[in-house]
């Protein structure tokens, strides 16, 4: 069973019509997931009522009046019923490609943290949910839509205790997510990328809830804030830097050839005992030690 829990903006206009739309998605998610909303913004109350959901309404918020994702995952932490979370941008659309996924992951025996791509999509209207619903807007999606880059991360499904203490930063400015997945990588649990099985579909929309818009978002100075809390850039990691990839076939490590480059370069910094791996990464895939890595993902498959 699943916690989902997000923190909606203002249900006004077409940011209420996609909030609506993410909402029913995930209430037909199976099995059934308690769903937490939090914060108190214009009509969330009256969300969470109507498609049954928990309404916590206080989070602590910075002095700009900006939830903080401290705030945000402690309460979701404290509050929700399930060992197993997942915190999710509002504006996302969940199919049950996405439930069978993180499933998988939780038997993989070990702590695991679930991310993975989005499918940036053109919706302006009200979903028609109506039979075979998940089928028609998963190929939209994928015909239509953009498969947004691997710095945006918009859900994080985890074991509750994962994270340890999270630093105040501002939600819907950059560098949080990025910090999160360093996190994961710091404290030893399993990064993996749920994209090749799961289509995470993202309803568009303008940052006319933020002040200066996409500006402020990425270059103002909550964003900067957020980048001073996480330590700066090197702490800054994207789904690249997933220890492991879900596929059809099973739990495999994240080792192409640039990924296991990324892993060692990471593992430099993660690792300092490890510094004396520097200057090595290219010349690992000279010649014949190009097969060593294949012969490694072979070993770490594991069938979830």
């Amino acid at each position: 069973m699943l916690t989902l829990f997000s923190i909606p903006k203002a249900f006004r206009g077409h940011i209420g019509v996609i909030q609506r739309n993410a909402l029913k998605s995930w209430t037909l998610l199976r099995p059934e997931c308690e769903i937490l909303l939090l914060g108190d913004d214009e009509g969330t109350a009256e969300a969470a009522k109507e498609f049954g959901c928990v309404h916590v309404p206080q989070v602590a918020r910075n002095e700009h009046g900006t939830p903080l994702i401290s705030a945000i995952f402690a309460q979701a932490q404290q509050r929700g019923r399930f060992e197993r979370q997942c915190y999710v941008n509002a504006d996302i659309v969940l199919m049950n490609d996405f439930m069978r996924a993180i499933e998988r992951v939780a038997r993989c025996g070990r702590p695991a943290v679930a991310v993975g791509h989005r499918w940036d999509f053109d919706q302006k209207e009200p979903l028609d949910f109506a039979p075979g619903w998940e089928e028609r807007l998963r190929a939209a999606a994928q015909t239509q839509g953009h498969k947004q880059r691997d710095w945006l991360i918009d859900y994080f499904c985890f074991p509750r205790g994962v994270w340890g203490e999270i630093p105040p930063f501002a939600v819907g400015r950059t560098v949080w997510d990025n910090w999160l997945l360093y996190r994961v990588r710091e404290r030893g649990a399993l990064l993996v990328d749920i994209t090749p099985v799961a289509v995470a579909v993202h309803q568009n929309h303008d940052y006319g809830h933020i002040k200066n818009g996409e500006k402020g978002a990425y270059k103002g100075p909550e964003a900067a804030r957020n980048l001073e809390l996480a330590g700066g850039e090197e702490h800054c990691f994207s789904i690249k830097d997933a220890t492991h990839v879900l596929t059809e076939q099973g739990l495999r490590r994240a080792l192409d050839r640039d990924q296991f480059k990324r892993y060692l370069k990471r593992s430099q910094m993660l690792h300092p005992n490890l510094k004396w791996l520097a200057g090595t990464t290219d010349r690992f895939f000279r010649g014949p030690a190009r097969l060593l890595y294949r012969f490694v993902d072979a070993l770490t498959y594991r069938r979830v």
